[in-house]
């Protein structure tokens, strides 16, 4: 990585497996929220979930922090598909929800503490 200031890199150049700590697998997110794993692909397909390639040689997973008390962190779906909406790949939309924002802190965090109003705020504001 480069001198670059993490604020200043592109959201694509974000190294996902630094950003996010722990991953799950489409069948481990569907037990959790008690939907089959094929329920999870057409989520993931009709962008109301992102899921990525953290790193070389790792399939598709999930940012664990994405699922929260027995369903996804509130808000969650609503701000992918705007991202998904406004051009973001899933990449991009999980290195934001991970980036620190001021927020206080990052945006992931503060949907899964029902702060939601300001995560939905920018990622309005980014999209459009």
């Amino acid at each position: 990585m480069s001198d670059t200031p993490a604020a200043d890199l592109p959201l694509a150049d974000h190294d996902l497996a630094v950003l996010v700590e722990d991953w799950i697998d489409w069948a481990e997110v569907g037990r959790r929220i008690g939907v089959t794993t094929s329920r999870v692909k057409s989520m993931i397909q009709d962008h109301l979930l992102a899921a990525a390639v953290p790193a070389p040689g790792r399939g598709q997973l999930v940012p664990e922090l994405f699922v929260h008390d027995g369903d996804l962190a509130k808000g969650l779906s609503g701000v992918v598909t705007m991202l998904h909406d406004g051009g973001y790949s899933d990449r991009e939309i999980i290195a934001w929800l991970f980036l620190d924002l001021d927020l206080p802190g990052r945006p992931i965090d503060a949907l899964r503490e029902n702060r939601g109003s300001e995560v939905k705020r920018r990622a309005q504001a980014m999209a459009w």
